[in-house]
C-alpha cells in the first residue's frame, strides 16, 4: 500500500491533464468544501487481511476511493474485519470496517453500509457483497453525501444482470458506434490487455453480473478448444469481479465444426456432441454461465430446420449444461415466410410453448415487439408465459437512435416499459424480477468506451436498473452527471433536465405518435420512410407506416392484424379507440386520416409537422444549455459533446425535412402556418447514400 501511495503521490505531480473519458463515473473527483472536511474526519484500520481476491478488490477500491476524493495520495489503511458490528479497540475512533461473511445481511450480493457512531461499516454474507456495498459507499461519498447519514440497505431486486456483446472475432461490432471491439481475440488467452479489468471494474461497480461476449449471429468456431482457452482467461480474470461468462452458440455447431450430418435437436448424436462440448467448457471454466442462442431469426439456423419447437432446441441445451449453468434463448423472431403482422410474430411463436421449457431455460424478450424502435408498447409476451423464465432485453448501444452522436438518454425508455402494467396481475418488472435482464452492450475501443460521453449514462442506467428497476430515471441522471462531469448544483440542475427530455426528443424528429422503424435500409442511419421496394416486407419502412393519400398508420385492431388481441384485455382496452389512445402510441395501433382530429385541437398532419418541430427545437434547447456549462467540465470532453451535439441538430432537421417532404408527396397537403419549409426536395433526400455507416 506504501508502493501506491507513492506512485499515486508521484502521478499528482505531474500535473492535472484534460479528461478524456475513460474513467466514466468511477472519477472520484476531489471532494471540496463541507463535503471534504466531512471525509477527512474518517482514517481506518487494519484487521484481517484476506487472501479472497474479490475482498482484496474491495479493500483496494475504497482505498484508491478514498485517496481521490480526498485529492492526495495519503496513506490510508483499510482491512478486513472478523466481526463486522464490532467497531474495533476503543482507542481506535473514526474508523471504517469491511466485514464479507455476515450471513444475516442476505443472499447473493446483498451488502448493508451503515455508520455505528463514529465508523461506517460494510457488511454483506459474501466477498461480491462486499464489494458492490464499497462501490455503493464511494458512489454516495462522490455525490457529497455525509459520511455520519450514511444508511443504505441494498440487494439486487434480480438474480442475473447481462450485458450481451455483439461482438464478432474479427474486431468487428455489429451495430456498433464506439470503434472496435473490446476483445482482443487474436492476443488471448497470452496476453490479457488492461482494458478488460477497467472493463470488469466498470461493471461491478453497478451490479452487472454477466457478459456473453460474442454476437449472438455467432460463429461456430468460439466453441471450439482455441476459443476456448480465450474465453477462460477471461472468466478468471473477471471472476473477481462477480462476473460470470456466457457464450453465444451456433446453433448449427455440431454439423458445422462437429462432423455430423444435422444438428437435430432429437437426434442422440447431436445431444451427446452438446453434452461432451458443455463438458469441455466446464473443466476449463467451472462457473461457465451457459449459452446465448439467436435460432431461427433472420436467417439463423435453429431447431425449426427440422420441424422442432424453440422448446425442443432450448432443452436439449439445456440438458447438456445441467444444473451448472443456464441457456438464454432468444424471442426475437421472424421470417420472410410468415405473413402476420411482425409485432405478433414472437408471441405467436413462444406463447403456445409456455411450461415447455426446462428450468434451467430463460426465454429472452425484447422490451418492445419489433425491434429497440425510439418507442414501442411493451411486448405482449411479459405476463402471457407465468410458466416460463422470462428476460428483458434491453438495447444500450443505440441502434435506432441516433447511434453514439445523438443524445438520448434511455433510461426513461427503459422504466417506460418496466413500469407498464402486463394485465396479468404484475408489471413488466414484476413478471422478470426472479430472473433478469440483458443489455446489449455499447462499450468498443474508443478512448471514452461508449462513442460519446453521454452514451456512458446508458451502460450505467442499464446497471443501476437491473439492480432496482425501481429506481427513477431522474435520480440515475442526477447520480451518473455528477459522478462523470461535475457535482456542481447549478451544473446538475441544467444537466438532468436536458437529459430527462432527450430520448422524447428523438422519438418525436424520428418517430412521432407511434411511428416506428422509418430508418434507411440496413445501416439504419437517417430517414428512408420511402423505402418499399425490399425482398422481405418486413424490412421496408412502408410495411410499418402504411402512408397513402387517404392516411397513416398500421391497423393492429381487429379489423387490421389484431395483434391488440395479444394483451391482457384491460391493456388492450387502453389502446383500442383511436379516439382515447395516449396519442404515443396512436399510428402503431391505428392507420387514420390526415385530418383526424388530436387531443391537442390539431389534425393529425398539424400534429405530425408540430411533433417534428417539438423535437428539432428540444435538440436545440439541449444545445444551448451545454454550450453555458463550460465552466464545469474539461475542455476535452466539453468540446466532444459539443460536437456531438453539432451533428445532433443538424440530423434532427434533416429527419424533420425528409420525413416531411415524403408525407406532403403522398397527401398533397401545405405545412401549417408557420412551419418552416422543406429547403430540398424528396429527390435530394432520396438520393442521400450511406454504405460507409457504421456498425452495419
Amino acid at each position: 500500500m506504501r508502493v501506491l501511495a507513492a506512485a499515486l503521490l508521484a502521478l499528482s505531480a505531474q500535473g492535472v491533464r484534460a479528461e478524456d473519458g475513460y474513467d466514466l463515473w468511477l472519477r472520484y473527483a476531489p471532494l471540496e468544501g463541507e463535503a471534504l472536511e466531512r471525509l477527512e474526519t474518517l482514517s481506518a484500520i487494519v484487521a484481517a487481511p484476506s487472501d479472497d481476491p474479490t475482498e482484496r478488490l474491495a479493500v483496494s477500491e475504497l482505498m484508491n476511493g478514498f485517496q481521490a476524493l480526498r485529492g492526495r495520495p495519503d496513506e490510508i489503511w483499510l482491512g478486513l474485519l472478523s466481526r463486522p458490528r464490532d467497531p474495533g479497540p476503543d482507542s481506535i475512533t473514526n474508523s471504517f470496517g469491511l466485514g464479507c461473511s455476515d450471513q444475516s445481511v442476505g443472499g447473493e450480493g446483498a451488502f448493508l453500509v451503515r455508520t455505528q457512531g463514529d465508523a461506517i461499516w460494510i457488511a454483506a454474507s459474501s466477498p461480491i457483497g462486499c464489494l458492490y456495498g464499497a462501490y455503493a459507499l464511494l458512489r454516495e461519498l462522490s455525490l457529497g453525501a455525509d459520511p455520519a447519514t450514511i444508511d443504505i440497505a441494498s440487494a439486487p431486486a434480480m438474480p442475473l444482470r447481462m450485458l450481451n456483446h455483439w461482438d464478432n472475432p474479427d474486431g468487428h461490432v455489429e451495430r456498433g458506434y464506439a470503434g472496435r471491439s473490446i476483445f482482443d481475440w487474436w492476443h488471448l488467452p497470452e496476453r490479457l490487455d488492461q482494458r478488460m479489468i477497467d472493463y470488469a471494474r466498470a461493471n461491478a461497480s453497478i451490479g452487472i453480473n454477466a457478459v456473453a461476449v460474442n454476437n449472438v449471429n455467432a460463429r461456430a468456431y468460439m466453441l471450439e478448444p482455441r476459443y476456448i482457452e480465450k474465453v477462460k482467461r477471461l472468466a478468471d480474470a473477471w471472476r473477481p469481479y462477480g462476473i460470470r461468462v456466457f457464450l453465444s452458440a451456433r446453433f448449427s455447431a455440431p454439423r458445422d465444426i462437429g462432423g455430423l450430418e444435422t444438428a437435430d435437436p432429437l437426434d442422440p448424436d447431436v445431444r451427446r456432441w452438446w453434452q461432451d462440448k458443455a463438458d469441455e467448457i466446464y473443466a476449463a471454466i467451472p462457473d461457465f454461465g451457459g449459452f446465448l442462442v439467436k435460432a431461427n431469426s433472420e436467417g439463423q439456423p435453429g431447431p425449426q430446420d427440422y420441424g422442432r419447437t424453440h422448446a425442443d432446441g432450448a432443452n436439449m441445451l439445456a440438458e447438456a449444461v445441467g444444473d451448472r449453468g443456464t441457456v438464454i434463448w432468444r424471442a426475437f423472431v421472424y421470417s420472410a415466410e410468415d405473413d402476420t403482422d411482425r409485432a405478433m410474430q414472437a408471441y405467436n411463436e413462444f406463447v403456445p410453448l409456455d411450461g415447455q421449457f426446462a428450468d434451467n431455460v430463460i426465454v429472452q424478450v425484447k422490451n418492445g415487439p419489433i425491434d429497440f424502435q425510439p418507442r414501442e408498447p411493451f411486448h405482449p409476451m411479459f405476463g402471457a408465459m407465468p410458466n416460463t423464465n422470462l428476460m428483458f432485453e434491453a438495447q444500450i448501444t443505440k441502434e435506432y437512435l441516433g447511434f453514439a452522436s445523438h443524445l438520448a438518454f434511455l433510461a426513461p425508455m427503459w422504466e417506460e416499459a418496466l413500469d407498464a402494467d402486463t394485465g396479468h396481475g404484475g408489471t413488466v418488472a414484476d413478471v422478470i424480477a426472479p430472473v433478469g435482464m440483458a443489455g446489449v452492450a455499447n462499450t468498443g475501443s474508443d478512448r471514452n468506451w461508449t462513442g460519446s460521453d453521454f452514451d456512458q449514462a446508458n451502460w450505467y442506467a442499464f446497471g443501476r436498473l437491473a439492480w432496482d428497476p425501481t429506481l427513477p430515471s431522474e435520480q440515475i441522471a442526477r447520480e451518473w452527471a455528477a459522478q462523470t462531469f461535475s457535482r456542481d448544483e447549478d451544473f446538475i440542475e441544467a444537466t438532468v433536465p436536458m437529459m430527462m427530455e432527450s430520448r422524447e426528443a428523438v422519438v418525436d424528429y424520428m418517430t412521432p405518435l407511434g411511428l416506428a422503424h422509418l430508418m434507411d435500409t440496413g445501416h439504419h442511419y437517417g430517414p428512408g420512410p420511402w423505402v418499399c421496394d425490399l425482398a422481405r416486407p418486413e424490412w421496408n419502412p412502408c410495411y410499418y407506416h402504411r402512408a397513402d393519400a387517404d392516411g397513416i398508420g398500421f391497423d393492429r385492431t381487429e379489423s387490421g392484424s389484431n395483434a391488440l388481441s395479444q394483451y391482457a384485455p384491460e391493456v388492450a382496452a387502453q389502446w383500442s379507440d383511436p379516439e382515447t389512445i395516449d396519442p404515443a402510441f396512436l399510428l402503431w395501433f391505428h392507420r387514420v386520416g390526415w385530418d383526424h382530429r388530436m387531443p391537442s385541437g390539431r389534425t393529425l398532419w398539424e400534429e405530425l409537422v408540430h411533433r417534428y418541430d417539438t423535437g428539432v427545437a428540444q435538440v436545440d434547447g439541449i444545445a444551448a444549455t451545454w454550450a453555458e456549462l463550460g465552466e464545469y467540465v474539461d475542455a476535452e470532453r466539453f468540446r466532444a459533446v459539443s460536437e456531438n451535439l453539432a451533428i445532433q441538430q443538424r440530423e434532427a432537421r434533416w429527419w424533420r425535412d425528409a420525413s416531411l417532404a415524403y408525407w406532403q408527396s403522398l397527401n398533397g397537403l401545405a405545412l401549417p402556418a408557420g412551419a418552416d419549409p422543406v429547403p430540398e426536395s424528396l429527390e435530394h433526400y432520396r438520393s442521400l447514400s450511406f454504405p460507409e455507416a457504421p456498425g452495419n
